[in-house]
């Protein structure tokens, strides 16, 4: 089956099949298109599947995943929403959609989704606009790192230089794009948001004593950035409340960087700076002290927290190692279990006698060894349980073998082959890939599953 790529057919299938339902929200994240959805049957499940273009789909606590891929998510959700605000089904139909498409809204109902997972949702998607570049940042710096080292007289070239400032570029302005996407996720001004992220990089702030203490230009990296903006924006609101409409445009602004500013300094920074160095020492400490056992537990435990949807939290811990020591150690163990999914999809491919799912797994293959593991997980092995277990029994394989040589990654967004570019140590990261694929393997072979009919 030819798998269509126009984001406007695949939008207008999925809208015919869903268009009788009471959708409350529409969103997406890098691979999946997520809709907030009263009801859900098999029957509706069954055809989304059947859809071209759709990799995969799940529905739990009332959320419609639909895996799509990434690139084009984006440009579906758009034309989704486009069939939702017009109501209209193909070109030219008069059929009215069953509801009004301003009806349409981001927050996730209360009782299908915790406040803390609401709240990591959020923080995940600051960071979600800014991972394309740290993407091609990272894959640079790994590139050069990697060029370095087999020619050491290109250190001296201009244009190689010149190379090795550019893959930086993403990293030396990550606080500023942090704070402005932040305060866009939190209803802030994003100027606001980036020139507080600024003040605490300002190097200014060296020369100043407070308390007999020397401020610290960066502390506290991209959780103090956080904490700042998510307050900025706060305030921001509440003095739009109380501030005249004529004076708006000059005293909302000029006293949320007022107040905010002072409270950053004084109080969120060193808040933030104390996070930071747990988040830093922790992981530091997990990896070091744990070895191979912490990785085998780390990445054999991956796929059911991205399950459980608790995943999205890592995204800002990733950002904030990159951000203070260069590297994540956390995210090459972690990639480990879409690496499992392979070796485990693979096992299922060679023991199914179901044509369908020969061909679902052929189709998924590809941008699973790629890194995107969700068509593997929600086509593949999740609904046959066994080749999930193995998949995870395969992940914490290769995530023993990559804690124990301390891995590092100095890109987030990014897994599977591609993330070796942007590793500390390609060649191994790569016999990781390897042994997880193995061992995944085997493991889901020797469990057998029931084959679909």
């Amino acid at each position: 089956m030819n798998k269509t790529k126009n984001p406007a057919e695949i939008a207008q299938a999925i809208y015919e099949i869903l268009s009788k339902e009471k959708i409350n929200s529409v969103t997406h994240c890098m691979t999946r298109f997520r809709l907030d959805i009263a009801d859900c049957d098999e029957e509706i499940i069954a055809k989304l599947k059947n859809v071209n273009g759709v990799l995969g789909v799940n529905y739990a606590n009332g959320e419609l995943q639909i895996v799509i891929g990434p690139s084009i998510v984006d440009k579906v959700t758009n034309e989704f929403n486009r069939c939702l605000s017009s109501g209209e089904g193909k070109k030219g139909a008069k059929e009215k959609s069953p509801f009004d498409g301003k009806e349409l809204h981001e927050k996730i109902r209360a009782k299908n989704q915790t406040p803390i997972k609401i709240f990591f949702k959020k923080i995940s998607t600051v960071f979600l606009p800014i991972i394309p570049a740290f993407i091609a940042c990272g894959l640079l710096t790994g590139i050069n790192n990697v060029l370095l080292e087999l020619f050491p007289a290109l250190g001296d070239n201009a244009f190689f230089k010149l190379s090795q400032i550019i893959g930086n570029t993403a990293f030396y302005g990550i606080h500023m794009l942090t704070g402005w996407n932040a305060a866009k996720v939190f209803d802030g001004t994003p100027a606001i948001g980036a020139c507080l992220a600024m003040l605490l990089n300002h190097p200014a702030l060296s020369s100043i004593s407070l308390f007999d203490s020397a401020l610290t230009p960066g502390r506290g990296g991209i959780i103090a950035v956080l904490l700042v903006v998510i307050f900025s924006s706060f305030i921001e609101k509440k003095i739009r409340l109380i501030v005249p409409s004529v004076l708006d445009l000059f005293l909302t602004p000029l006293c949320t960087i007022i107040i905010s500013g002072f409270i950053a300094i004084l109080i969120l920074q060193p808040i933030g700076g104390f996070l930071s160095e747990c988040i830093s020492k922790s992981a530091t400490f997990l990896v070091n002290s744990g070895g191979a056992l912490a990785g085998f537990f780390l990445a054999g435990l991956w796929l059911p927290c991205v399950m459980l949807g608790i995943h999205q939290m890592m995204t800002p811990i990733h950002a904030e190692l990159i951000a203070r020591d260069g590297v994540t150690i956390l995210l090459p163990i972690l990639a480990m279990a879409g690496a499992g999914q392979v070796g485990a999809s693979i096992a299922v491919f060679v023991r199914t006698k179901n044509e369908t799912l020969k061909h679902t797994i052929l189709s998924a293959l590809p941008v699973g060894i790629l890194g995107v593991g969700e068509p593997l997980i929600y086509g593949v092995t999740l609904p046959l349980m066994r080749p999930f277990i193995g998949a995870c029994i395969g992940a914490g394989f290769g995530g023993a073998f990559i804690a124990s040589f301390s891995v590092g990654a100095n890109a987030f967004g990014i897994s599977g082959l591609p993330l070796a570019a942007a590793t500390t140590m390609p060649l191994i990261y790569i016999v990781g890939l390897l042994i997880s694929y193995l061992v995944g393997f085997i493991a889901a072979y020797l469990m057998k599953f029931s084959d679909p009919v």
